[in-house]
């Protein structure tokens, strides 16, 4: 065997190797990009569902502040409501003819009168609670109508104010009158 042979032989056997490493670092570079192209699948994947999870979780903080805003306007808007049937009923009150004024403190008073000594009414009825009453005139009160009747010693007061009963039954049919202006 010649020189030339064994250089063949040893260039073949080196081919052979070579081509043998370069398949095996072929298979492994492409094992690696595989393995390396399902992580980065996975980890977008993740990402992903993280970021949709991140999404949907303000959508939800948005439309739920959206609904409160919604429902506090809505509150506002009937309490508006309701403060301005308040305030129509307190002007009613306000402009009652004389005789109706002057029937509804005839029945308080009759219905109070026994075993109290003064009463108070606004400047306005003076005359009217005088002709009514002969409990002691004891002074002028501010409001829109109504008396307040007190016993001797002013141990006991009642309130018969009529900004008083309004508020009262006001506060009392409050539910109801919301059930009836706004379903």
């Amino acid at each position: 065997m010649g020189l030339d042979a064994i250089v063949e032989e040893i260039r073949a056997k080196g081919k052979v190797e070579a081509d043998k490493i370069s398949k095996e670092t072929s298979s492994e570079v492409s094992k690696i990009t595989e393995e390396a192209q399902a992580a980065a699948t996975k980890l977008k994947a993740a990402k992903e569902e993280v970021v949709r999870r991140e999404i949907e979780r303000l959508r939800q903080q948005e439309r739920s502040s959206a609904n409160l805003e919604v429902k506090k306007a809505i509150l506002n808007a009937r309490k508006e409501i309701l403060d301005e049937v308040y305030q129509h009923a307190k002007e009613s009150i306000e402009k009652l003819p004389p005789e109706k004024n002057q029937k509804l403190l005839k029945a308080i008073i009759e219905k109070n009168q026994d075993n109290n000594a003064k009463i108070y009414s606004r400047a306005k009825d003076k005359p009217v609670v005088k002709k009514l009453t002969k409990l002691t005139q004891a002074g002028d009160i501010e409001c829109i109508g109504g008396v307040v009747i007190e016993n001797a010693d002013g141990s006991e007061v009642l309130d018969f104010k009529y900004d008083t009963i309004l508020k009262n039954v006001s506060e009392q049919s409050l539910k109801q009158v919301s059930d009836i202006l706004f379903g």
